[in-house]
């Protein structure tokens, strides 16, 4: 792909964003999801092959069918009230329709089919995109919604998204496949907070852009897009391999990485809401998503290709991490503890 037009279509991908981010009126919010939807197809299919194809074709028709929901559900409120302003959404059956179109575009459960197989389709960096920046524009239009949307449907979304995100990634090999389910279940997690503490969605949404981001920066320096590659990544680079085993206990939510405490703030907060039922479920299901990381951890630090002595020194890297890596597993590790202040509302 040419350079200007690989400048213009990122530069297309941050105006869809922030023209979204920025607006109060629903149509350009939804110009805003459009335009990311457009740009992001081009990039899809800069690498020729029929699975980047396929990829981009479902990715497209679900964008479209969530897109036409949003505008739906928009001119609906519109008809029945007379605003058009993202904050004045009082019909409920137009925020409903609002939820599911949002959730479409998320990839959050029950709506979750296309993403493992859109993901697993393109190329890592691709994947990064579609995983990181693209969550932006549809989860704040959640977050500035979040008091008018239903919290039953909401919690039932994001139930369902932790346990599909965590029983799905089980019997994966292909790690761009477990990248998609555990992005499920993180948005589950941030699903079910928003209709209580927005404050926790975000700071969840954070801390869930820095882990994904270092684990695909980290896959894309290794060149690793399934389970059996990272078996050698020990033998290549010690020291990225030790950093990729933090980014996963962090995804995991052990303490005391920083991907602990959003979770345990949100399961205080859903106690206060005397939602006890509710959090055992979501701790349980977070168990899932544990397990598989911790599988990860185990294929990168205890197994081992077999070798011979003397090819260790032929097929090693140099050691020095790029800056970006160790910079964002430096703060997805030790962050929120070194920085509690961050938890402060």
């Amino acid at each position: 792909m040419s350079p200007y037009a690989l400048s213009i279509l990122m530069s297309s991908l941050a105006i869809g964003t922030i023209t979204t981010l920025s607006s109060s009126h629903w149509f350009l919010a939804w110009m805003g999801l459009e335009i990311n939807t457009l740009a992001i197809i081009p990039l899809m299919t800069k690498m020729h092959h029929p699975r980047a194809t396929e990829s981009a074709t479902k990715y497209f028709l679900t964008q479209a069918t969530a897109s036409a929901l949003v505008l739906f559900s928009t001119m609906m409120n519109a008809w029945m009230t007379g605003e058009w302003t993202i904050m004045n959404m009082s019909n409920h059956f137009a925020t409903t329709v609002l939820t599911i179109a949002l959730a479409i575009k998320l990839g959050i459960a029950p709506f979750h089919l296309w993403m493992p197989d859109v993901l697993q389709g393109l190329n890592l960096m691709t994947c990064l995109i579609l995983s990181t920046w693209q969550k932006l524009a549809p989860m704040a239009l959640l977050i500035l919604t979040n008091h008018q949307l239903n919290t039953n449907l909401l919690i039932m979304m994001a139930l369902m998204s932790t346990i599909i995100g965590g029983w799905g990634g089980l019997n994966q090999v292909q790690m761009r496949k477990i990248m998609a389910y555990s992005s499920i279940a993180h948005l589950g997690w941030m699903t079910l907070i928003l209709s209580f503490a927005p404050s926790l969605t975000m700071l969840n949404l954070m801390i869930y852009l820095m882990l994904t981001s270092s684990m695909f920066m980290m896959l894309m320096t290794l060149n690793s897009t399934n389970v059996n590659k990272l078996s050698t990544s020990w033998l290549k680079t010690p020291t990225l391999a030790a950093s990729m085993m933090i980014t996963l206990t962090a995804l995991g939510g052990l303490p005391p990485t920083s991907g602990f405490l959003p979770k345990w703030l949100i399961l205080q907060e859903m106690t206060k809401q005397h939602l006890n039922l509710m959090s055992t479920l979501m701790a349980l299901s977070a168990l899932l998503s544990l397990f598989f990381y911790l599988r990860l951890s185990y294929a990168i630090s205890l197994t081992s290709a077999p070798n011979i002595s003397n090819s260790n020194l032929i097929w090693r890297k140099k050691n020095n991490l790029p800056q970006t890596i160790s910079i964002l597993t430096m703060l997805s590790a030790m962050m929120l503890p070194i920085t509690p202040a961050l938890l402060m509302n």
